[in-house]
């Protein structure tokens, strides 16, 4: 179950560039958000010498002016690599839980004013940069990756007075939908637009088959958890990434 919830992670946010290495994914996208641009050891190597699989790594990483970065989970394999890469001075950024639910029972939303589109418009584009204050080179970066997706997307937009307020996308494989990019307004956090945006999007992912939701949510967000706490999501396993060198990294995003 694990290692298919990654698989659906790296479907649902697909890097710029991507390399297959001996069982490790090193995913490359101009340094826009960790998951992106970092070393996903999913499977174990058949190279048994980890300092010379970490040193390529970092050459891989290093030719394109970014910063070497693993992201791991209790799984990741060998047993042993974050150990090795802490004792090689790799620092620990972003605790994150990823969680799911069932969608059996879920609720409805009750706030009708959610457009959904199926498609990455400019328009959601657009609404979602302005709520998450994205610069022009993020927004060119987001919007070829949006644009990347194979599974089933809905990009959903929360409209009150004539304003978007919230936006976030779901994507749809294999009936997992996963949640990304939730971000309300914080003129207008604490008012339930951003559980009702989810809920929208869950309503779509159920209406085109999904029987179950996951998410990732950084362990020191402490309103998102609470939320996602208050729908039923609970932890199935925790991530963390390890960073060589975070000066050149543009975005703290997951």
């Amino acid at each position: 179950m694990n290692a298919q919830l990654e698989e659906r992670s790296i479907n649902a946010w697909p890097a710029l560039e991507t390399m297959v290495d001996d069982g490790w994914l090193l995913r490359f996208a101009d340094g826009y958000t960790k998951r992106a641009n970092s070393v996903y050891p999913l499977y174990p190597p058949t190279i048994t010498n980890l300092e010379q699989k970490i040193a390529a790594c970092e050459r891989h990483y290093e030719s394109k002016g970014l910063p070497t970065i693993f992201k791991l989970t209790p799984y990741s394999q060998p047993a042993g690599l974050d150990a090795l890469l802490e004792q090689k001075g790799y620092a620990l950024h972003a605790d994150t839980s990823v969680q799911t639910v069932s969608l059996e029972r879920m609720a409805s939303p009750s706030i009708q004013t959610v457009q959904v589109y199926e498609a990455c418009t400019d328009e959601w584009v657009n609404a979602f940069c302005r709520l998450s204050r994205k610069d022009d080179e993020e927004k060119r970066t987001m919007s070829q990756t949006l644009r990347k997706i194979i599974p089933s997307t809905c990009y959903a937009a929360l409209v009150h007075e004539g304003k978007v307020v919230a936006c976030g996308l779901g994507v749809l494989e294999r009936e997992y939908i996963g949640l990304y990019d939730i971000v309300t307004d914080p003129s207008y956090r604490k008012r339930g637009f951003g559980e009702q945006l989810v809920l929208s999007i869950l309503q779509w992912g159920v209406e085109h088959g999904a029987k179950h939701s996951y998410l990732q949510v950084v362990q020191d967000n402490t309103p998102a958890l609470r939320l996602y706490e208050k729908l039923g999501y609970k932890e199935v396993y925790p991530y963390w990434y390890r960073i060589r060198d975070v000066g050149v990294d543009r975005s703290s995003s997951t």
